[in-house]
């Protein structure tokens, strides 16, 4: 009988504590760099205002990286930004998330936009994450992906001048430009 080679969330646990960011789709290890100040930057204002926003609604809560999202013990990520929703939090435990967040927010940079656009946007969709943002610090822009019957799709290509919304944040806009430097 051959052996399983793939990764595992077990497997992921045992690792050193070194501050790398590691993921694991489909039992493949994924390993990604600090990110840099844009990104640093754009993740920090979203927090802050998407965050006052979910807490003065109480709509659920905001977590940020690193915070592991369990899907399968072959798929574990850690999204930039991820929301819970009330209604979802025994998703919740105190080590991880364990299931689709409610949105899953990721931030492009050099070594992670190919991953992020194609591999994640496919496990995203997969696992039944309800709504998908991808932020581009150029621009800024953003792809925002939303669920169908298919799976996730492109329902926004956001530049500048546009606002950030969603259903799932009734009245809350964010200009796309105040994410940039």
């Amino acid at each position: 009988m051959p052996v399983d080679t793939r990764l595992t969330y077990d497997d992921l646990c045992l690792l050193p504590e070194d501050g790398k960011r590691r993921e694991i789709i489909e039992g493949e290890m994924f390993v990604t760099a600090a990110p840099l100040t844009p990104h640093q930057r754009a993740i920090m204002r979203l927090s802050i205002v998407l965050g006052s926003f979910i807490a003065s609604n109480r709509l659920g809560e905001l977590f940020g990286a690193p915070f592991d999202v369990v899907f399968s013990q072959f798929d574990v990520v850690e999204p930039d930004l991820l929301f819970i929703s009330s209604a979802r939090s025994h998703l919740l435990t105190s080590k991880n998330v364990q299931g689709a967040p409610d949105l899953v927010i990721e931030v492009l940079s050099e070594s992670t936009a190919r991953v992020d656009r194609t591999i994640k946007l496919k496990l995203y969709g997969k696992y039944g994450v309800q709504e998908y943002w991808i932020l581009d610090t150029d621009g800024p822009a953003a792809g925002i992906y939303r669920r169908s019957a298919e799976g996730l799709e492109l329902t926004a290509h956001l530049s500048v001048n546009d606002d950030l919304t969603s259903p799932l944040f009734p009245g809350f806009r964010l200009p796309l430009r105040k994410l940039a430097d």
